[in-house]
């Protein structure tokens, strides 16, 4: 048996064979299948919290989904990167002729075979979003969500060769450090606390043997953090929400108003000036968003008409309302839910699939609103200004 990419740790009397694997290696699956064979395991860690293990178990889950539901409890944004990242992961686990998170599958499944305990080692990857969203300020979400959109629709292969590669150590920590310069505080959430997380569970893990299979990223802090006692309690809290942002949502439209009105009693023809371009500004650029995403008419009218509304709430939002018109107009049928995992690999896709569409509908709705937002709201000040 090869011992490429293994690592064994002994842990107070239980051993410990970590699998660092890539995420989408045939190599990787065949490995987890040959060491678990062969080890005879009390317990197997898989890299996977209960959701996406719901998730594998499930492949029909998009068969499920209600897409009015998803925009009333605003998820749309988080559910389209969801299927962003997830198309980047099947296009290159198709190019490899595999399932995405094939070695994950293969360690229930070997699990199973060999009466070993099967442990969900990893964090909760709503806990761990939450924390990574929340200590991002906007230009490093700003700068996190362009990375992704380009890494998901840039169409360069690499090599099987050059993925087993990476799960090298001197590549891996070329790749960590690169990643720590470009995202300091995402690492923290992404990795660090994951490894911290992972690692306890390892240790938690009954029996006097434990194969644990991890993302070849996680494999370094794993062994360090192995030999610690951490607080999963800690690891699992959700930091509270800044109250900033919320001063901020509400002021700006006070403000606007407040602008808008005072000019409107000093200089009557100023004031509606000011109106008429916030309401064009808004309305224009969200209707444009949902024309840009192929919306059906009544909906671009929606975005064009709750726009300059929505804007000055902030529990309000255009995408919402556009989306609902999307979605009761040009209703998901079940073979577009049955297309979705194909669908999702190409920008094309996108734009074709109804579920996708109504979600890019949401999504370029409130761009548009923001920008005009924006736009608009500089032209009112700049017009106060000159009448004063």
């Amino acid at each position: 048996m090869s011992e490429e990419n293994i690592t064994r740790i002994n842990l107070d009397g239980k051993e410990v064979i970590i699998i660092g694997t890539a995420h989408v290696s045939k190599q990787s699956a065949e490995q987890v299948k040959e060491v678990i064979e062969a080890e005879q395991p009390d317990s197997v860690c898989v890299e996977l919290d209960q959701q996406r293990y719901k998730s594998i178990k499930d492949g029909n889950k998009w068969k499920e989904m209600d897409v009015f539901k998803v925009i009333k409890e605003k998820k749309a944004t988080m559910l389209l990167m969801n299927m962003m990242i997830s198309s980047f992961q099947n296009r290159m686990a198709k190019q490899f002729g595999i399932n995405p998170g094939q070695e994950m599958i293969q360690g229930i499944e070997s699990a199973e075979e060999t009466d070993a305990n099967l442990v969900l080692a990893d964090r909760n990857i709503q806990v761990t979003f939450s924390r990574i969203w929340r200590n991002l300020g906007f230009k490093g979400k700003f700068k996190l969500l362009m990375s992704i959109v380009y890494s998901i629709f840039n169409n360069e292969e690499i090599s099987e060769e050059e993925l087993e590669r990476m799960k090298s150590q001197d590549m891996l920590d070329s790749v960590l450090q690169e990643f720590s310069q470009s995202f300091p505080r995402l690492k923290k959430p992404l990795i660090d606390e994951r490894d911290q997380y992972l690692s306890q569970k390892i240790r938690e893990a009954p029996g006097d043997k434990v194969v644990a299979i991890l993302g070849a990223a996680h494999v370094p802090g794993v062994k360090e953090e192995i030999h610690r006692e951490n607080n999963l309690k800690e690891l699992n809290k959700i930091p509270p929400k800044s109250k900033t942002p919320k001063i901020i949502a509400w002021a700006i439209p006070i403000f606007i108003l407040s602008v808008i009105v005072y000019t409107f009693i000093t200089n009557p023809s100023a004031g509606t000036y000011q109106a008429l371009s916030w309401i064009l500004w808004n309305g224009s650029l969200s209707a444009i968003g949902v024309a840009i995403a192929m919306g059906h008419p009544l909906a671009i009218l929606t975005a064009f008409i709750v726009a300059p509304i929505s804007s000055l709430n902030p529990l309000l939002a255009a995408g919402w309302f556009a989306g609902f018109v999307q979605a009761f107009v040009r209703k998901p049928n079940v073979s577009d839910f049955e297309r979705l995992s194909e669908d999702v690999h190409s920008l094309k896709g996108f734009w074709q699939n109804k579920v996708t569409r109504v979600l890019l509908i949401v999504v370029m709705a409130n761009i548009g609103s923001s920008l005009g937002t924006f736009i608009g709201g500089a032209d009112v000040i700049r017009v106060f200004l000159e009448n004063l």
